[in-house]
């Protein structure tokens, strides 16, 4: 890490004058008050986004700061210490006021505000600011939370910005402080911290979704209709998991190329190549499960297709089976009508009916009838309609 930036002489508590101008610009005073001989520097306001904020001197925690201005006061009577401060999605007037002190880039300042950025690590002078994307998984609804993270390293300071539940920044603060050999190595070790418990917090949510995986090819194969919607939601938070994790991989390998650059602690070193580690083979999984996804969505694809088609060939051949029995009473019913018909005919008893004084007029009437169905029965039976 790059050297310690020189502060103000212990008790004086003015701003240069360009701070001042910053966070007056940007929140002006609602009624100034009158003017007077050397007017003391305005306090930052506080709203209750502080989670914590620490001073550290050798790995040990020597103050626990109630305001930001009493912890810019304290570090600055203090040349040695470094301040850790906790916030949760703070305020811009807070933010501002942290600038002012600190030194950060404006366009760090404006990321952090606006949140929704995607994982990067940039170097502004000598202040590291690095975004990353917490994740956790919810048991219940069986989804994967991400989180937001944003960490501002400098020389004597961290400050961490974080929006959304993830992750437990008060577990990572317990165990620095329960390694203080780790803590003395300063802020770049805080950010090791960070990292670390970012990472390892992928590890339950990447067990989750292989669980979540392996029920859905049970259900796929069960023919569950409701599966399809279930993957596609997989799928999408996939997307997310992996644009969280992927850029981790590049961002760790800057870090490590600057090890030699910045004097990085070799203990720390191994740490952060540790970390990079976790971090490639939680990508590699990230990507083998985008691709089981994609895999499972197009055998359910096929499966619903195959189902389908099942489905209609079994009303094809329903119908088919009712156009036969239809073959079936129709034939059936014109062998019976010839035979009405010419019963009908024979059965009108007019006087000038010369069949009905005729000796063979009946056996003639019943052969009729005969042939004729006889006819008939042989001509749809050589069609198959019966």
């Amino acid at each position: 890490m790059a050297e310690r930036r020189a502060r103000p002489a212990a008790g004086n508590g003015r701003k240069p004058a360009w701070r001042r101008a910053l966070v007056q610009a940007t929140v002006p005073p609602p009624n100034p008050p009158a003017p007077r001989p050397d007017p003391a520097p305005q306090e930052p306001p506080e709203t209750g986004s502080i989670v914590q904020a620490a001073l550290y001197r050798d790995g040990v925690r020597i103050s626990s700061p109630a305001s930001l201005a009493d912890t810019f006061r304290e570090l600055r009577e203090d040349p040695d210490g470094m301040a850790w401060i906790g916030l949760a999605r703070p305020t811009e007037s807070e933010l501002l006021s942290l600038a002012a002190e600190f030194d950060l880039h404006p366009l760090a300042v404006e990321d952090a505000l606006e949140a929704h950025q995607r994982p990067k690590l940039e170097r502004y002078g000598d202040t590291l600011f690095v975004v990353l994307r917490a994740a956790r998984y919810l048991d219940a609804p069986e989804e994967v939370d991400f989180g937001e993270l944003h960490v501002f390293v400098g020389p004597d300071f961290v400050i961490t910005v974080r929006h959304g539940a993830a992750p437990d920044l008060s577990a990572v603060r317990h165990r620095m402080e329960e390694s203080p050999e780790l803590l003395k190595l300063g802020p770049e070790a805080v950010l090791y911290a960070i990292l670390d418990a970012v990472v390892d917090g992928y590890a339950p949510v990447v067990n989750g979704v292989q669980n979540d995986i392996d029920e859905i090819e049970t259900e796929v194969f069960r023919g569950d209709p409701e599966v399809s919607r279930r993957i596609y939601e997989l799928s999408r938070e996939m997307v997310e998991f992996q644009r969280a994790t992927r850029p981790l991989v590049g961002m760790l390998h800057g870090l490590m190329a600057g090890f030699a650059k910045y004097g990085t602690d070799e203990e720390l070193q191994r740490y952060l190549r540790d970390v990079a580690d976790h971090v490639t083979h939680t990508s590699e999984r990230v990507d083998g499960f985008r691709q089981a996804l994609a895999d499972i969505l197009t055998v359910n694809a096929t499966l619903v297709t195959q189902q389908q088609n099942a489905e209609m060939r079994a009303l094809a051949e329903a119908g088919f089976e009712q156009n036969e029995e239809i073959k079936k009473i129709s034939s059936w019913a014109a062998i019976l009508f010839a035979p009405t018909l010419v019963g009908t005919i024979y059965g009108m008893n007019f006087s000038h009916m010369p069949e009905l004084h005729w000796v063979f007029g009946y056996p003639f009437a019943i052969v009729l009838m005969a042939v004729v169905c006889t006819s008939l029965y042989v001509i749809f039976k050589r069609r198959d309609w019966l």
